[in-house]
């Protein structure tokens, strides 16, 4: 199965593992390479501690490759703006009853960051979202009720 991921998410997640694969593992297997060089390897806290963090960075690099392997990537930057909601747009909304206006951009769950108005594909208010234009109202689910937003703008960027 593949999930939706974004250009930026794609690309932020290529930037790790490169680096992990030519900075971190070479960096590890020198440290490896020392710590042997120490001697008793069952007391040698050095050379555990350098197995354990390859270990950790092994995990990561087959986890990133396993994502962007399973990753349909979207580049919304090419797909036409219609004013429709659509994964990797980026909305303003406005809180129906307050006025208050947020922003964010709807990406796959591995993106998703709230500080950073990065807002999951799966989320209650982008499953709201999705599929509605600019000037609709969506009505979202909250546990302190429905809570209805008016969708300002959608921007492909």
């Amino acid at each position: 199965m593949k999930y939706p991921m974004t250009k930026q998410g794609a690309e932020a997640l290529e930037v790790e593992l490169k680096h992990l694969k030519s900075v971190v593992r070479p960096q590890l297997s020198q440290s490896i390479a020392e710590a042997r060089e120490l001697g008793d390897l069952k007391e040698n806290a050095e050379y555990h501690a350098a197995r354990e963090q390859q270990g950790m960075v092994e995990a990561r690099i087959r986890d990133i490759e396993g994502r962007l392997g399973n990753a349909q990537v979207i580049d919304v930057t090419s797909i036409p703006a219609t004013g429709k909601v659509i994964f990797g747009t980026t909305v303003t909304i406005a809180n129906v009853d307050t006025d208050e206006e947020v922003v964010y951009q709807i990406v796959g769950e591995d993106e998703a960051d709230i500080k950073q108005g990065k807002l999951s594909v799966t989320s209650p208010i982008a499953r709201a979202l999705i599929g509605k234009h600019e000037g609709d109202v969506a009505a979202v689910q909250t546990p302190s009720g429905v809570v209805e937003y008016e969708v300002v703008e959608v921007q492909h960027l």
